[in-house]
Order: structure tokens, then C-alpha cells, then sequence
């Protein structure tokens, strides 16, 4: 069994430990509040073996082998090398890095510390709805290009509105539409089609000086995807990636529940796999057989790819935002 901590207790911390017991890998060995009482709340609610508000001091004293972290993004670097440095592998939810710098930093602290992995919680390209994508793309004469979009309404806008700064919209924690809806249609288009020649970003801002929505366009040899995301409105419109005659439709580029492709009459074949018990039920596999087993060729194959991912994802929101003119404090450390 895999010893998880836990850095955070609001709803997605909560999907990821429903998600450990279901793939039955994994022990909720710890859990860390700033909060006593919510830590030891959550711990209750959920059967861990401790809580924490000193975080140093779970990972000194709970003999973790990984760490899950779900704080607010510019949290994300420093908690995730301490974590390195005391040997525990990290699970960071996306996205993980802040900048290029922090990326390269962590990469580095990587090979000094062999034995420890790193994992982005980008749950949407490790289900199988994604796996029948790049099944239906092998099948395509042509490629040429992508229309994704994820946009949803969020509640912390009213707070915006009303003129507040939540943290999930504020530069001073790394946060904003992009660092957190747009990462899903980020993440799988560099999932599918690689790391783009140049991109360009067309930001919306709001009162907080944060974007609230945009759209973003990834500029490839012979074709462009773009991407549209928001969390100031909600968007119903599908998802596509074009071949020459054939579409694949997706529902969301955030969700992946619903995959279709139609012919040139437009037809369309239903190619969605059931759905899932829980969305990050299929990451938590894929990670426990990588932490379980590393030296497996097909374990470390899996991996090397998870982490090319990673590192061209934060090289692509990094420049999405110097084209957009988004800055965050963590870009001057």
C-alpha cells in the first residue's frame, strides 16, 4: 500500500482520497490544514491516520511515500520541494508550476533525488474516453487542427462582482481562468498534438486584474487549435478535432464524458466508454503502478510521457501569458 498525505481539504482533495480507497493502492496515511480543526475534521471524515498543521512535520514524522497537493497554485512550488527534499514522491495538482523557473527547479531538484516521482493531476488524459481520442486520431488521413472549449460559471465570480478577490481569480496566487479551467483544453491539446510552434493569448480581465476568461491560440506546422476557456460564463458548445472529411466531437475539453466521431455525411458513432465511478479514479491507477513498480518498462515508458507533458504544459501557459500580458508575482522570485 502507497502512504498518502494530503495538502488541502476542499472538494478536490476530497474526489482524489474517494478515489484512493476505490483503486484500493493506497492508505490516507496524513492530512495537512493550516486549520486544526478542519484537518482533524477531514481526517475524521475520511479515516486518516493523523493530521497536521505543520507541514514539515508530516512529512518528517508520517513516513509518506507521496504527497497530494491542492493548495492555491503559488503555494504549489515551494510545498513540492520540500516534499522532494525529504524524499516523498508529489502528486501536484495542475497546474503544477507557477513558471519555466519553477518548473526547471523542480526538475533539477528531480535528479537529485531519483527515487522520487513527480505526477500532474491532469485527471481528463488518463481516462479512457481520452485513450478512444487518440484511437479515433490514429484512424484520420489529415489532421488539421482543433476547436476546444471549456467555460463554466464560477461562484467565486459573484464574489467578484461584488468586489471581492477570491483567491481563485487573483495574480498574487498564481490563479486566474487560465491557470485553472483553461489547463484542461491546454492539457489536451499538448497531450494530442505536442508542443506548438508559437502561441498567442487574448485574455479578458476583470476587476481583480486576473483573467476571467479568453481565448488562445496554439500555432502548429500545418494547422492552429484553439482554445477557448472562462470561468466569468458558461459555454455548451462541443469540442472538435478535424481530420479531411471526419470530426471528432467531444463534449467538454475539460470532462472527456462524451466522444463521438462523425463521418463525412455527418453521422455520428458514439465512442465514450462508461462512466466513471470517479474522475480520478484512473490517475490514482496509473500512479500507483508507476510508484509501486518504477523499473517496469511499460511503468517507466508511462511516466517519461506524464512528464513531458507536465514540463510542455507549464512551457505553454508560461508563454500563453507573456503574450497576454499576464504577470504574477511568482515570475520576479
Amino acid at each position: 500500500m502507497i502512504r498518502m498525505g494530503t495538502v488541502g481539504t476542499n472538494w478536490i482533495t476530497q474526489q482524489l482520497v474517494e478515489a484512493l480507497a476505490l483503486s484500493k493502492s493506497y492508505e490516507l496515511a496524513a492530512v495537512y490544514s493550516r486549520h486544526a480543526d478542519t484537518g482533524a475534521a477531514f481526517a475524521a471524515k475520511n479515516h486518516a491516520q493523523a493530521s497536521y498543521t505543520d507541514y514539515e512535520e508530516m512529512l518528517t514524522q508520517a513516513d509518506l511515500d507521496a504527497v497530494y497537493i491542492a493548495s492555491p497554485n503559488s503555494l504549489h512550488f515551494e510545498q513540492a520541494m520540500t516534499a522532494i527534499q525529504h524524499d516523498v514522491s508529489i502528486v501536484v495538482e495542475k497546474p503544477a508550476f507557477s513558471n519555466r523557473q519553477e518548473m526547471t527547479a523542480i526538475l533539477a531538484a528531480l535528479k537529485q533525488h531519483p527515487q522520487v516521482k513527480f505526477f500532474e493531476a491532469a485527471r481528463h488524459v488518463h481516462t479512457p474516453n481520452f485513450q478512444q481520442i487518440e484511437q479515433a486520431m490514429t484512424g484520420l488521413s489529415t489532421v488539421q487542427g482543433a476547436a476546444l472549449t471549456f467555460m463554466k460559471y464560477s461562484s467565486r465570480y459573484d464574489q467578484v462582482l461584488d468586489g471581492e478577490a477570491p483567491n481563485v481569480f487573483t495574480k498574487e496566487f498564481s490563479a486566474g481562468a487560465l491557470q485553472d479551467l483553461g489547463v484542461y483544453p491546454i492539457y489536451l491539446a499538448i497531450a494530442l498534438f505536442g508542443q506548438p510552434e508559437n502561441v498567442s493569448l487574448f485574455p479578458t480581465l476583470i476587476a481583480t486584474g486576473g483573467d476571467g476568461k479568453g481565448l488562445a491560440v496554439l500555432r502548429y506546422t500545418d494547422y492552429d487549435v484553439t482554445v477557448a476557456y472562462g470561468k466569468t460564463s458558461n459555454s455548451y458548445a462541443s469540442s472538435e478535432i478535424y481530420g479531411l472529411k471526419e470530426t471528432i466531437e467531444i463534449d467538454s475539453a475539460g470532462e472527456l464524458t462524451k466522444v463521438g466521431l462523425r463521418d463525412d455525411h455527418g453521422a455520428l458513432t458514439d465512442l465514450s466508454e462508461p462512466d466513471l465511478e470517479n474522475p480520478m479514479l484512473p490517475e490514482v491507477i496509473d500512479f500507483a503502478r508507476v510508484l509501486l513498480a518504477p523499473e517496469e518498462t511499460q511503468n517507466e515508458k508511462d511516466y517519461q510521457r506524464w512528464l513531458k507533458w507536465s514540463i510542455t504544459v507549464n512551457d505553454v501557459l508560461y508563454s500563453l501569458r507573456v503574450a497576454g500580458n499576464l504577470r504574477f508575482p511568482a515570475d520576479e522570485h
